[in-house]
């Protein structure tokens, strides 16, 4: 089954880099995406447990990612059709090929159970990111472009170090995640040390985390917003399922307790530097960018804690997938009316869209944490976790980091609604229906905060420990 659907989506993306017709295109893209939602469906339905070619397993942890990137990537593809309108079908038609590449490795990382294939495939989505970054073919996005290649390239090799001394403490060349934790258990524990500090730096340029992260925020400045939706979202899911899976092989062995603090460290170090950022920055997509740095960061500090703070670190990314692509999307309907992203030139959008700036207000919301948003919860369940593990000045500097983040946030985003307008909007009609896949996105999120339907609580209840009891 996987390998079919591996070929087939494949062969899809390929029909969309040569077919010269646009109404071939765009079917063969709607089509590949109906086929991402049915392969997803099809996991959460009856392939949990299930292996596939020896190197992939069907798992809850990659089931929900996967979920995400099925509901995700066809509301920017959609929006992509719109935002590109004007370019020529040759560059249309690469940006949406190498898109479907994208997902179709992000598709394998979330569920490779081989810490060699993660590898790869994530070496992979380098490429694939590349490419959609130089979409523009200026001399920013050529900047940008070799920046991404240069750092992701440093960063992979990192990571491959640990991938080799992982290799070494393994018995019979098993690169398994399984068969890792079983030589891990009886490893020297300073070789799993170094191991687990090459994947998290390496991984970081993927997961926007500290010290890496200044390369995402690049890149999603460079990228057109409806793959900045993506790329900051269910690409940095790659990275946070690749750590999450060598972070349980170290669980076991007596360099847990450091890779918690390697995790803790990186994460409140990342919080800082997006609040720091936040308040530094003038362009709305890094904006936003240095706002996923600050997400990932708590993340990475709730993977840290362990227990129940983990499962909510996960909960935490998934929320942040719904609501940080739909802030891009609107990003992208900002870009498109005012022709830059200029945090000081920019105003009034209250009275150019006003049904617009009222979702873009209600994303905000959930993006800070107000209820019903699902990174209220998991904020909630990680500062408990603090408490109760006696870390008070960790939730100190936590919470103070965050008042910060939230000042910063709202007072530029009420700045773009309601300052007097620096820069008048190009004529162009809001296109109030493309409103329509982004309140589902936004409905799916409020949702994920107070109710999670059967198939999802299953699969949280398939993890190590629940927070939905």
């Amino acid at each position: 089954m996987l390998l079919a659907y591996l070929i087939l989506s494949v062969a899809l993306a390929a029909g969309v880099l040569l077919t010269q017709e646009e109404r071939l295109m765009k079917a063969i893209c709607w089509l590949f995406y109906g086929l991402q939602a049915a392969g997803a469906a099809w996991v959460v339905s009856c392939g949990i447990g299930r292996t596939a070619l020896g190197f992939f397993t069907f798992d809850p942890t990659g089931a929900l990612f996967h979920c995400l990137l099925a509901l995700v990537s066809p509301v920017a593809f959609g929006y992509g059709l719109w935002y590109l309108d004007r370019e020529d079908h040759g560059r249309r038609r690469l940006y949406n090929g190498l898109v479907m590449l994208l997902c179709v490795a992000l598709t394998g990382v979330y569920y490779s159970n081989n810490i060699a294939v993660t590898w790869i495939l994530l070496e992979a989505t380098t490429l694939c990111t590349a490419g959609i970054i130089y979409h523009r073919r200026d001399r920013r996005s050529l900047e940008a472009t070799w920046k991404y290649i240069f750092v992701c390239s440093v960063g992979i090799t990192i990571s491959y170090l640990g991938v080799l001394l992982f290799g070494g403490l393994s018995h019979g060349a098993d690169l398994s995640y399984e068969g890792l934790a079983r030589s891990a258990a009886t490893a020297n524990p300073l070789f799993l040390r170094l191991a687990f500090l090459f994947i998290v730096t390496g991984y970081s340029c993927k997961l926007e985390v500290f010290p890496l992260y200044t390369i995402g925020v690049d890149a999603n400045m460079a990228a057109p917003a409806p793959a900045s939706a993506l790329v900051s979202t269910a690409l940095v899911n790659g990275g946070f399922v690749s750590v999450l899976r060598v972070y349980r092989v170290m669980e076991p062995t007596d360099a847990f307790a450091w890779a918690f603090g390697v995790l803790v460290v990186a994460g409140i170090i990342s919080v800082l530097a997006g609040a720091m950022f936040l308040r530094r920055t003038n362009h709305y997509k890094r904006f936003l960018s240095y706002s996923t740095v600050e997400n990932m960061g708590i993340v990475l500090i709730g993977l840290g804690l362990g227990g129940f703070a983990a499962v909510a670190a996960v909960l935490h990314a998934a929320g942040h997938t719904l609501i940080k692509s739909s802030l891009f999307l609107q990003m992208s309907r900002i870009g498109k009316s005012y022709g830059h992203y200029q945090v000081s030139r920019i105003g009034g959008y209250m009275n150019v869209n006003r049904p617009g700036a009222v979702v873009f207000l209600v994303l905000t919301l959930l993006l800070l944490g107000f209820p019903p948003s699902p990174l209220f919860l998991s904020e909630v369940v990680i500062f408990r976790e603090m408490a109760a593990d006696g870390r008070w000045v960790l939730l100190a500097a936590t919470v103070l980091i965050l008042c910060s983040v939230m000042y910063n946030f709202a007072r530029n985003i009420l700045r773009l609604c309601y300052n007097p307008v620096r820069t008048v909007p190009q004529a162009e009609k809001p296109g109030y229906r493309l409103l329509i896949p982004v309140l589902l996105l936004v409905v799916s999120a409020a949702a994920l905060g107070v109710w999670q339907p059967e198939w999802l609580a299953r699969l949280f209840g398939a993890m190590d420990i629940t927070i939905f009891n």
